[in-house]
């Protein structure tokens, strides 16, 4: 009987899960956004984050419909190749939710957003964690994830030569997200490190499955 309970309760754990599907830098590329959409069906993800760089030199007509086609819930923050005209163009044309500067709770897990729109490659410090700070503190949930377009400072993906944001560090080393999921540095993607407990993801247009 008591192998029985404990049997129930690991599964209603496992059923609990919020299981993901995590991109970046498609930059205007229909066949890999098709690709990704096949991918969350057949992983039967919850829901698909887009990391930014979503549009490019390519053009990106259609990009978001095989998402909309399998009622697929996408969120997303704007990389510094996404202007403003098109982050808003995903907001009301597509009905995407924007992260930006905000959260959003799924399965008691707290998603929070950083974005770098019209081609800013940096963040304000103060600003951006005046922001976080208002939203992790309003979130309860058991498990945080920030997602951000661009990688914290002092880590793997700096190999590229491109340093990363000393304000998303400060928001790792302040905040102690579960995880820490980002884009931008297209050679990085699929490292994965840790910052204390903080286990950060480096993902691109391939795409990476977590469940938290």
């Amino acid at each position: 009987m008591q192998e029985d309970k404990e049997k129930t309760k690991e599964e209603n754990k496992q059923e609990s899960k919020l299981k993901i599907l995590v991109a970046g830098d498609l930059h205007g590329d229909i066949s890999a956004s098709k690709k990704l959409s096949e991918k969350a069906e057949k992983e039967k993800v919850d829901l698909v984050l887009l990391l930014g760089d979503i549009h490019g030199q390519q053009m990106s007509k259609g990009l978001i419909s095989p998402f909309k086609k399998a009622n697929q819930k996408v969120l997303f923050v704007p990389g510094n190749w996404d202007t403003t005209l098109e982050t808003k163009m995903l907001q009301e044309r597509y009905g995407l939710r924007n992260l930006d500067g905000y959260y959003t709770t799924y399965k008691d897990v707290d998603i929070i957003g950083v974005g770098t729109s019209d081609f800013r490659l940096s963040l304000d410090e103060k600003k951006t964690m005046d922001r976080l700070k208002k939203n992790f503190e309003k979130s309860k949930s058991r498990k945080k994830i920030l997602i951000s377009h661009l990688h914290p400072a002092k880590t793997k993906a700096e190999f590229s030569g491109f340093p990363g944001s000393k304000a998303v560090r400060k928001a790792v080393d302040y905040f102690h997200p579960d995880f820490v999921l980002s884009a931008h540095i297209h050679e990085a993607e699929g490292i994965e490190e840790k910052i204390g407990k903080t286990r950060v993801i480096n993902v691109g247009k391939k795409g990476k499955i977590i469940e938290i």
